[in-house]
């Protein structure tokens, strides 16, 4: 039984670290309801995510640059979350492992200048 409570209190901290978060989140929410003005106008409650109105015909064109937008988003976000566990596990991979990330940044950094070149990230 000793060792399940000693389990727990290791887990303490972490469970601390949560309720905190979601108490802040709520309290942050609680609190924008309540003394920002909630006045919405056209403009606010425009379509701004797609470019066009929701729910409307399923059919209709759609602009690429929406979908190299997404593409992009996913490329540079999978980049954070690989440099994550590396940031953690740097002292115990060694020079290989930190010149296998140098070397996978570089790819990236490569991809993302010729995308920029390419005119891709400016919106027309």
């Amino acid at each position: 039984m000793d060792a399940h409570a000693e389990l727990l209190r290791e887990y303490l901290p972490i469970l601390l670290f949560l309720g905190l978060a979601i108490a802040l989140s709520v309290a942050m929410v609680v609190a924008s309801l309540v003394i920002a003005r909630q006045r919405p106008d056209a403009e606010k409650l425009s379509a701004y995510e797609c470019g066009f109105e929701a729910f409307d015909d399923a059919r209709r064109k759609f602009d690429v640059r929406f979908y190299l937008v997404a593409i992009l988003f996913i490329i540079f976000d999978l980049e954070v979350a690989f440099l994550f566990p590396w940031a953690v596990a740097l002292g115990e991979i060694g020079m290989f492992g930190f010149w296998s990330m140098v070397v996978f940044l570089t790819v990236l950094t490569v991809g993302f200048v010729y995308e920029w070149k390419k005119g891709a990230l400016e919106w027309e």
